[in-house]
């Protein structure tokens, strides 16, 4: 019973929206289209005001954004070309002290060589006076002994040493001409006896030339002392001088070192601030012609 109830309102509701179809004059239906037509245009106009708003806005935000860009930009390259100027005058200031360094190390090393010559001299000089003076005071110390010895024995073999002094580069031309005196009268003919006058003046004459020899000798190894007291000292000095010259050489080295590294840093510094510089002068160009256009 319920399912006959809902087929008659179905048919019945089909039978009143057909009258009413039927109803809906030509008229009507054009007034239909034409508000269905208006009603699109307007949402289309609207979306269009929404979409250049929205792109307006864009248009402005990067405006702004660009002239700010622009801005910084230009703050950048002062900044960017002070610190150029900056690395290239420490790089230049540096490349001065650098070659400074270079001339102090050359001439340090000049002096040092310089004085290593002169003390090779000096050595060679005191070695060859030392060993005159050695010479001296030994020979001088054996004709003494041999003197005092043989005063009044006189083979001639015992003035062998006496004889040997006059070879000598130390002995005074004096003591050399008093030593012939002396060997010459200390000369006898063979097979002869010595008589007492005779022997006496040997032996006074004889003592006289030992008081010649000891003042000699002593004169000698005064002589010696003091120079051995010179080479010692000059040794000290130029010890010193080349301990002096070396310490000066190895920290302007350091110095030179330490500086050369510096200079390349700020010389890497430029050219990374070149290139920086040259990026942002080609954004800002690139801006300022967006802006233009």
């Amino acid at each position: 019973m319920k399912c006959v109830r809902s087929a008659l309102f179905l048919a019945l509701g089909a039978v009143g929206s057909a009258r009413e179809q039927a109803s809906v004059t030509p008229v009507q239906k054009v007034i239909e289209l034409m508000e269905g037509m208006l009603a699109k245009g307007k949402q289309e106009k609207h979306d269009e005001q929404v979409q250049f708003a929205a792109f307006k806005q864009f248009c402005d935000d990067t405006t702004v954004d660009k002239k700010r860009a622009i801005t910084e930009a230009e703050e950048k390259i002062e900044v960017l070309k002070a610190d150029i100027e900056s690395h290239v005058a420490h790089a230049e200031r540096l490349t001065k002290e650098i070659a400074e360094h270079d001339a102090d190390i050359a001439t340090w090393k000049g002096d040092s060589a310089a004085a290593a010559k002169v003390r090779a001299i000096d050595k060679a000089n005191y070695d060859a006076m030392h060993k005159d003076y050695s010479e001296s005071v030994d020979a001088l110390q054996r004709a003494i002994a041999v003197l005092k010895k043989q005063a009044h024995d006189r083979p001639q073999t015992s003035l062998a040493q006496v004889s040997a002094l006059k070879s000598l580069s130390l002995i005074p031309q004096e003591a050399k001409k008093a030593l012939d005196v002396f060997l010459q009268d200390a000369q006898e003919p063979e097979g002869l006896d010595v008589s007492a006058p005779e022997a006496y003046g040997y032996e006074f004459q004889s003592h006289g030339v030992i008081e010649m020899l000891e003042k000699l000798l002593d004169k000698f190894v005064d002589e010696r002392t003091a120079l051995e007291k010179e080479e010692m000292n000059s040794k000290h000095a130029f010890e010193m001088l080349v301990q002096d010259l070396t310490a000066q050489i190895e920290q302007s080295t350091q110095d030179r070192e330490e500086k050369a590294e510096s200079k390349a840093k700020h010389l890497q510094a430029k050219a990374d601030a070149e290139g920086d510089l040259q990026d942002t002068m080609t954004t800002k160009e690139a801006d300022e012609k967006y802006l233009a256009d």
